[in-house]
């Protein structure tokens, strides 16, 4: 029951905070902290219980009648996957409050429309019936369209969109992939269990509906070619939107990916490993060259998210137990990460510079010295440098890679050159933006430090990033339960 609180209190957080008038801004972010705190503390105690029950199965189920006609039950649970996502939404539900600190602009609605997407976001990492996954991962698309297109900036009704028009694809070719296997599995249940215990799906069956499911879920996890929705709504929402965004809403994808595409179709999931890890490989190589190019700074996060979101793909294609347990790691890795920089970028320094323009900073290094520390020390963790949790999934999904006996050795090799176009652009970036010269601003001006807010998410997500990084096993050892029975439908499905 703790873990379906997560839910509840998003859900009645956002009615709550919608009905209070705008004017009353200090009440709603107050709230708006409270009711982000207590869904991440119902996580963390999700975390405990699960390290004390000592067991790989999921917990804390909740089954009922829902739809008896077509088996769709309220079937929810959580096991070490799901509640890793869950810490790290309540991370990220916590952070994206700091940094909105000081919205006036219809607070009531801004936090109504944030806290339902984030409630749809707790639901469908607890659903254990499909259907019930589909309609919680619908009720996460809406309210994006609303936070971008109407707290947004440039062109964010195009941006809004295109994100919503992307995700609703991507839902409705997942959909029937799912129908798929209500029919294929002859037990005419949504129930995820079920299906994994008791599913007959033939080989031609897995390798024809694999497909469909990986790509529906995998669109809205930024997999090329259907990416191009994720750095243009990054850069046109609002920083605790681009924080939800790259930090969460992507993971929805990955998840869906492993859960249920790879997890209910372990024949299909080996025969399309190859072409899936060559994708993979186009996200690393791409998005790094593309953020090498980027004149904009949040572009430039917008395109490292589609480069880092290729090393979950990449994992996930292994299909081995050290490239699963490295996607899984970078699930939460780059959701924080991914999470930090875009509120640097997009509030800490646009709300001083006024401008995210690379060659309109100057001396950036001299005039807000602790503000660039700060993001240098974020983009190391995002190049995948030892002690953060970047190097710990990267160097899983690497090794994993290298076992896979499926891939091409080119497959190694673009991986590696992804890996110094990384190094590549987070060094040139940094360069430009903090230590280059330019006429454009006022050089004499010297800006304001953090806020106390702004220093409270830095602190928080920074401090995550430095204890996956230093001590990964605190998520490896609820994650290993967890992935074991996926290994072994994939190592059955290779006799």
């Amino acid at each position: 029951m703790i873990a379906f609180l997560t839910v509840i209190i998003s859900f009645l957080g956002a009615a709550v905070i919608g009905f209070i008038p705008a004017k009353n801004n200090k009440l709603i972010r107050n709230l708006a902290l409270l009711v982000a705190v207590s869904s991440f503390g119902a996580a963390v105690a999700c975390y405990f219980q699960y390290l004390n029950a000592g067991s790989a199965v999921f917990q804390q189920v909740i089954d009922l009648a829902w739809i008896p006609a077509i088996g769709a039950k309220f079937k929810i649970g959580v096991d070490g996957l799901s509640i890793s996502l869950l810490i790290l939404t309540g991370l990220i539900a916590i952070c994206g409050v700091l940094f909105s600190w000081e919205l006036n602009d219809r607070p009531n609605q801004f936090y109504a429309y944030y806290f339902a997407l984030i409630g749809g976001v707790f639901g469908v990492f607890l659903s254990l019936d499909l259907f019930l996954l589909f309609v919680f991962y619908e009720i996460a698309i809406v309210p994006k369209y609303f936070i971008i297109a109407i707290w947004g900036s440039g062109k964010k009704t195009y941006a809004a969109m295109k994100l919503v028009l992307y995700s609703f694809v991507g839902s409705a070719v997942a959909l029937l992939g799912l129908i798929a296997l209500y029919f294929g599995s002859g037990l005419n249940t949504f129930d995820l269990l079920e299906l994994m215990a008791n599913g007959d799906f033939s080989t031609q069956f897995q390798v024809v509906v694999f497909p469909i499911l990986f790509i529906g879920f995998g669109i809205l996890a930024g997999m090329w070619p259907f990416h191009t929705w994720a750095p243009t709504g990054h850069v046109a929402a609002p920083t605790a939107a681009s924080m939800l965004l790259a930090g969460v809403v992507m993971k929805l994808g990955a998840y869906g990916c492993l859960r249920v595409a790879i997890g209910l179709l372990p024949e299909g999931a080996i025969h399309w490993a190859p072409i899936v890890g060559w994708i993979a490989v186009i996200n690393i190589v791409y998005g790094a060259l593309i953020a090498l190019v980027q004149k904009d700074f949040k572009y430039v996060i917008g395109y490292s998210s589609v480069s880092h979101m290729g090393f979950v793909l990449l994992g996930l294609a292994t299909l081995n137990e050290v490239g699963l347990m490295g996607a899984s790691l970078q699930m939460f890795s780059h959701g924080i990460i991914g999470a930090l920089l875009f509120a640097i970028v997009g509030t800490v320094i646009y709300s001083r510079t006024h401008t995210r323009q690379l060659d309109q900073f100057h001396n950036l290094m001299q005039r807000m010295p602790g503000i660039c520390w700060v993001f240098i020390l974020a983009g190391l963790a995002s190049m995948g440098l030892p002690g953060f949790s970047g190097f710990v999934s990267e160097l899983h999904v690497l090794i994993g890679t290298w076992h896979q006996g499926q891939f091409s050795i080119w497959i190694i090799i673009l991986t590696g050159f992804g890996i110094l176009a990384t190094f590549t652009y987070t060094l040139v970036k940094i360069h430009e933006a903090f230590f280059r010269s330019s006429p454009a601003n006022n050089p004499n001006e010297v800006y304001a430090p953090m806020t106390v807010a702004e220093r409270a998410g830095c602190g928080i997500l920074l401090l995550f990033a430095v204890a996956i990084g230093i001590y990964p096993n605190l998520l490896t050892v609820i994650l290993e339960p967890s992935l074991a029975p996926i290994l072994e439908a994939l190592a059955t499905a290779a006799k």
